[in-house]
């Protein structure tokens, strides 16, 4: 919120950047052990203009204050508790305990530690690193409206077939061979926005938005992907991207916008040839070069018509 400051409007806020914090949770018998890791960025919209004007601190939480909070509340979580409500647990404590603070942004990722098996059995207390990554941005007000949005980063997807490239502008630039048969691959960023506009909105399921993560992602990858025997296939990661978003939107009543950023990251087909041999590898849909730039630049966001975005 801008404020008028000597003629000028004047915006600020304030906040820490970077917490990382581990949390184990057990089971009630102590067997089985739950963990998470997340790193935690937090900023508040607060009336602290004294001390850009005054050199007057009175007014600011300090950074290392809201370090150490993360910690506090992580400790007081006995529960297991998801990433989105977490960041809701600390907006709604900078909000309400601070009376100069009015807006809290909490943004987490969520670095992927997956239990793993062993012959075939979950292990108790033993994890590896995956992939992908969980991302939530809560942005709480002192009079509990809510903005809450969840993402997957990194989310690596590739199918050898089924997907082509035909019939775009073609000028004396264009060196792009047309084709129904390529590989296609991407890192998907996604993101999505619930609906929700209060704490006491969202139901009170345990997880539920853990739960919920799981499910936009696989309604992501069956979009990409199609059925398992056949597929599904795609004029364009533009048209792809397009099925994804209305896959989420088509099955999640409680989520009001989605956006999705998908790179082209290109299999070059391997063609070799010398004047003293000719050809030496012959493209045949098999031998390819992998790269990862440059490449293709896709992004687009779908929302419902009341959506906020």
């Amino acid at each position: 919120m801008a404020k008028e400051l000597e003629g000028f409007n004047f915006e600020q806020r304030h906040g820490k950047a970077r917490v990382r914090v581990g949390r184990v949770w057990r089971s009630k018998d102590g067997c089985r052990h739950f963990m998470v890791e997340w790193n935690v960025n937090i900023s508040l919209l607060s009336n602290c203009v004294a001390a850009y004007v005054r050199d007057d601190n009175s007014d600011i939480v300090a950074t290392d204050t809201m370090k150490n909070t993360v910690y506090v509340k992580a400790k007081e979580c006995s529960e297991q508790l998801s990433a989105e409500e977490f960041a809701i647990l600390l907006g709604k404590h900078f909000t309400s305990f601070y009376p100069q603070v009015f807006t809290a942004i909490v943004k987490i990722v969520e670095k992927p530690w997956e239990r793993i098996s062993v012959n075939g059995q979950p292990h108790e207390h033993g994890f590896k690193l995956g992939s992908e990554k969980h991302t939530t941005e809560a942005i709480v007000q002192k009079s509990g409206v809510l903005q809450l949005t969840s993402g997957v980063e990194g989310l690596s997807l590739l199918k050898t077939t089924q997907s082509g490239f035909e019939g775009f502008i073609r000028d004396k630039y264009t060196a792009l061979p047309e084709t129904r048969e390529r590989m296609l691959a991407t890192e998907v960023t996604a993101s999505w926005r619930y609906s929700y506009e209060s704490v006491s909105s969202i139901p009170q399921k345990s997880l539920y938005l853990n739960e919920q993560y799981l499910n936009v992602k696989k309604a992501l990858v069956d979009a990409f992907f199609g059925p398992p025997e056949r597929g599904v296939y795609s004029a364009s990661v533009q048209s792809t991207l397009l099925q994804m978003a209305k896959a989420v939107l088509g099955r999640f009543s409680d989520i009001s916008s989605v956006k999705l950023k998908m790179p082209n990251i290109h299999f070059l087909p391997v063609n070799i040839s010398s004047k003293d041999h000719g050809s030496i590898v012959k493209f045949d849909d098999d031998v390819y070069l992998p790269t990862d730039e440059p490449h293709g630049s896709i992004e687009a966001s779908l929302s419902r018509f009341w959506s906020k975005m």
